[in-house]
């Protein structure tokens, strides 16, 4: 989750116009003619239909019901300078031109929404009690490029008009990345309030805080497996002197640099940790298929230049790698409907060749 640091922002101010399976941008129409935004490679995908039409659309994530998705945009139309949290329908989507609902407040930013028990409320993390504004954020520091770890995240639950109902966390520090069990009972989150960027558990209102992993280095992105007693999630292990130095004083400065993440999985105390993969690069926004056997993925190790990042899936052992989607520049966050029948990601595709990052819907073909 990215669930997440609004890690798309930075990714995205790499990428150069891409390649796209339309020579120009899809006409303005309701709905798009079926398969011509897929590419021929990716056979995991049907009737690829695209859901946003503008603006950096990201982290989008089903209802437990599949009928909505709740997501994060900044939308200069919109009057969005910075990630808001909105909502639309899963499948219809919106149409070229037309605003989803927003959910948010609108102030500071927000990242990594997720909806609760019931699909009438939803938990996301935001600035906006503490910044009315956007906070900075850096993208390079000392040739470095980075990820900023805001302290004024806390994690919020609201209804689907936008009200806040309770704030769930108020600890100094980042608070931010919240997904929600299956089973409705508990809340994964990363937190720096041990001193590291660790993954902590909750309750669902709140309470019986406890804290998942203990190794230095950034652990994030969580989210659960399909039986709610796992998670899968991204972590860096900085294992040089000269590694863990340069994480720690990143950190010191909010900052983490996110050039070398792996998949790991893992018990909701810690224990069984296992590393899934050892690919080099940048490999992260993880989700298991309801099948409890699969996991699909972003990353850039088959990147020469980094850049380009797809969708992989992987069996929970390692083996099985395959890649799932073959845009030139930009696919991630993908998640599949809890019944596992389709998959909702965000790409670069079918942008007309500019910089803008959609949410699409796909059937799943296993």
């Amino acid at each position: 989750m990215i669930k997440y640091l609004p890690v798309f922002s930075l990714f995205l101010s790499l990428f150069f116009a891409c390649g796209n399976p339309q020579t120009e941008q899809q006409s303005q129409q309701d709905e798009t003619p079926a398969d011509t935004l897929r590419y021929e490679q990716e056979k995991h995908l049907k009737n690829v239909k695209q859901l946003t039409w503008g603006g950096d659309n990201a982290e989008a994530y089903f209802s437990s019901d599949n009928k909505k998705l709740v997501f994060q945009a900044t939308n200069t139309e919109w009057g969005t300078q910075c990630d808001q949290i909105y909502v639309m329908d899963a499948h219809k989507g919106l149409k070229p031109g037309e605003q989803a609902q927003l959910i948010s407040t609108g102030k500071g930013k927000t990242t990594c929404s997720y909806f609760l028990p019931g699909d009438e409320q939803i938990i996301y993390a935001s600035t906006h009690h503490q910044l009315d504004t956007c906070p900075s954020t850096p993208r390079v520091v000392n040739g470095k490029y980075v990820w900023s770890i805001h302290p004024e995240f806390d994690i919020f639950v609201a209804d689907l008009q936008g009200n806040i109902l309770r704030q769930l966390t108020d600890e100094p520090g980042y608070d931010a990345e919240a997904t929600v069990s299956p089973d409705g009972s508990k809340i994964v989150f990363t937190s720096t309030r041990s001193g590291d960027l660790e993954l902590w558990l909750m309750d669902i209102d709140g309470s019986n805080l406890r804290q998942v992993t203990n190794e230095l280095g950034y652990d994030g992105g969580a989210f659960f497996t399909p039986d709610s007693k796992g998670l899968v999630f991204r972590a860096s292990r900085p294992k040089t002197p000269e590694a863990q130095a340069t994480y720690k004083e990143l950190l010191a400065q909010n900052l983490v640099q996110p050039t070398a993440l792996e998949i790991f999985v893992c018990d909701l105390n810690g224990g069984n940790m296992k590393q899934v993969t050892a690919l080099g690069g940048a490999n992260w926004a993880p989700y298991m298929h309801p099948n409890g056997k699969e996991i699909v993925f972003a990353t850039n190790h088959h990147s020469k230049s980094g850049r380009q990042f797809n969708i992989f899936k992987i069996n929970v052992d390692g083996t099985g790698l395959e890649q799932v989607t073959f845009d030139e520049a930009f696919d991630s966050f993908p998640m599949f409907s809890y019944d596992g029948k389709y998959l909702v990601f965000s790409s670069n595709r079918n942008n007309g060749g500019g910089h803008d990052t959609n949410v699409f819907i796909a059937e799943w073909v296993d």
